[in-house]
């Protein structure tokens, strides 16, 4: 069954900070697909990263449930106060973005971020802040904003005017921290290895890349290191496939790999990716003419 092609379903893309630990990723797994309505689609975890994305599909009501059950599990079995990882991080349960399948469902998706919001806010007395679409206070869109200080520095943050959230307290939750959720487009999670141990290395080809300082249009990117000791990665964000394309995300990290005698050892996506994000840059690479997606078998199939 082809769930994308359903009217009225929305995507959620929950990232939870635990990525090491099988048990519990098992239960917060367990916990949406328990849920009736909802299809848990993909889930992937990096324990360099100690962070799991999973993605599901479903109706709003059916969603929201879903995510509740998913806080009930991590308030319970996270704890930020010991937790580590090389992914920024403000929560537990760190950003829950939700995900219009048609576009012209984004104000469904705006509605529904704002009742997860107040749900999650008096269920657990999490503080969460809405961004992107959903974003209430204009610099907030940006999530690297509400991110900016990370679970270490709520305390202070929240102190101030500007750094209180939207729903719940103005302080954060002793072990869960605080939440972000938004409404946004489709996104591409997209990783690159690079084989070295030097994450400054990772750090200055991210930031050729990012648009933020003046790399390409709608990427983000951070270097990070990885689990293997001599393996370091950036880290990628891409909100625009048609804007920048894949292939030229990756032509360009390979250029400033190359200008540092660094190796690319490898690629990889987080989660699921729309065909349309992939197969224009195979068709580039093979040369291929004339092609159109309704050459594509799984498009052809019945619904």
């Amino acid at each position: 069954m082809c769930y994308i092609c359903g009217m009225g379903l929305i995507e959620a893309v929950p990232n939870v900070s635990e990525g090491r630990r099988p048990e519990v990723i098992a239960a917060l797994r367990d916990a949406m697909a328990g849920c009736p309505g909802v299809h848990l689609l993909d889930t992937s975890s990096d324990p360099a990263h100690n962070r799991t994305v999973f993605t599901l599909v479903g109706e709003g009501s059916a969603l929201k449930n879903a995510l509740l059950a998913l806080f009930t599990v991590a308030v319970d079995a996270i704890d930020l106060r010991s937790h580590t990882g090389v992914h920024p991080r403000i929560g537990a349960v760190d950003v829950v973005p939700l995900v219009p399948l048609v576009s012209a469902d984004m104000p469904i998706c705006v509605e529904l971020a704002a009742e997860v919001a107040s749900a999650v806010a008096e269920r657990f007395d999490i503080p969460v802040y809405l961004y992107e679409d959903a974003a209430r206070v204009p610099e907030r869109r940006r999530l690297e904003t509400i991110r900016r200080g990370e679970f270490e520095g709520l305390t202070n943050k929240m102190r101030t005017e500007r750094g209180r959230p939207d729903f719940g307290p103005p302080h954060p939750h002793p072990s869960a921290g605080a939440s972000a959720v938004g409404a946004r487009p489709i996104l591409v999670a997209y990783n690159v290895n690079l084989d070295t141990d030097d994450v400054g290395i990772a750090r200055r080809i991210a930031r050729a890349v990012r648009a933020s300082d003046g790399g390409l249009p709608a990427v983000k990117a951070i270097g990070v290191r990885t689990a293997q000791p001599h393996v370091v990665q950036v880290s990628i964000n891409l909100s625009d496939y048609e804007r920048t394309p894949l292939d030229r995300v990756f032509e360009v990290i390979q250029r400033e790999a190359d200008r540092r005698g660094v190796v690319i050892r490898g690629s990889e996506i987080v989660g699921l990716v729309p065909a349309a994000a992939l197969l224009p840059a195979a068709m580039r690479q093979l040369r291929l003419e004339g092609f159109t997606m309704d050459q594509i078998l799984t498009c052809r199939l019945p619904r």
